[in-house]
């Protein structure tokens, strides 16, 4: 039994006749009978009862015309379905995202995502960025979203192994104890001098945070009095909150640090921005929820002010 013929005998049913049927399939008379023949034979028994004023179903023919009404519904749902999943507007992705970029521009990205895919379901993970890398790599996630220090370095690097999507600067800023609301705005990075740092652990793999204010501190001649090892941006966070040692954080967009309770002032002279990237497994933008996602990450870039 195909559909196709189930389709052909509902249509001699509702048209109460074969040329009717045939005219509204558009197919030749002959071929509509040779094809209902073909499925009475399949099943072994009478569908249609003939005669000079039409045709009509037999019981068993009015059994299939309902069993037929439901399975040709569903297999238009899963057509319907399937062209969504085509479109990049149904399925599933799974994002690892550092978390200082959960905190304001993945929301973004989502609404806007959201809009575009609302039926398909996103899966988030928050780890380091060398285990986001890693969950990439063994295909335990479709997507990672991480900083670096050296945007270009990092793309070299890793060039063949993943396609890499620009996802723009992220601004380091000062953060400070709530104590400090005297500060000077902007804050000179010589203001570090003396002062206890506190500092994510560095990791060879990804270069970021830990190099990138170094290099900064470095340029300017200044020494902090002592430097405090965190596991992750995250966990320094309340170090700086107690007052026991200060901090520069990425602030990806000016804001997303105002939820802790710290003091942030912009840097003088700046220092040089990390870079956020977009990582897939090759040719994996070539699949229509990622590629759909990629896209609404470029239109929220274009509309984004802060580059």
């Amino acid at each position: 039994m195909e559909l196709r013929h189930l389709r052909y005998f509902t249509a001699v049913v509702e048209a109460g006749s074969f040329s009717a049927a045939a005219q509204a399939l558009h197919l030749a008379q002959p071929s509509l009978s040779v094809a209902i023949g073909k499925l009475e034979a399949s099943v072994g028994v009478a569908l249609l009862v003939r005669s000079p004023r039409g045709v009509e179903p037999t019981s068993a023919g009015r059994y299939l015309l309902d069993a037929a009404a439901g399975l040709l519904s569903t297999a238009d749902d899963i057509v319907e379905t399937l062209g969504r999943f085509g479109a990049g507007t149904t399925g599933r992705v799974s994002l690892a995202v550092v978390p200082t970029l959960l905190w304001h521009r993945l929301p973004r990205l989502l609404r806007a995502f959201a809009k575009a895919a609302p039926d398909v379901e996103v899966r988030l993970t928050d780890p380091p960025p060398w285990t986001a890398i890693d969950m990439l790599a063994r295909r335990t996630v479709d997507v990672a979203m991480i900083m670096v220090d050296d945007g270009p370095r990092f793309a070299k690097r890793h060039r063949g192994q993943f396609d890499i999507v620009d996802g723009g600067d992220i601004p380091l800023v000062a953060a400070l104890p709530p104590t400090e609301t005297d500060t000077p705005d902007p804050l000179p990075l010589q203001a570090f001098e003396g002062h206890t740092l506190v500092l994510p652990q560095r990791t060879a793999a990804v270069p970021s945070l830990p190099e990138a204010v170094e290099d900064a501190l470095r340029a300017c001649h200044v020494t902090p009095g002592a430097v405090r090892t965190a596991e992750t941006i995250q966990t320094s966070i309340p170090f700086i909150e107690a007052g026991t040692a200060w901090g520069i954080l990425p602030d990806p967009d000016g804001a997303s640090l105002g939820r802790f309770d710290l003091v942030t002032r912009p840097l003088h002279p700046a220092p040089r921005p990390l870079r956020s990237l977009v990582l897939v497994r090759p040719g994996a933008a070539q699949y229509p929820v990622i590629d759909r996602l990629l896209a609404c990450l470029s239109s929220a870039r274009a509309a984004d002010p802060v580059r």
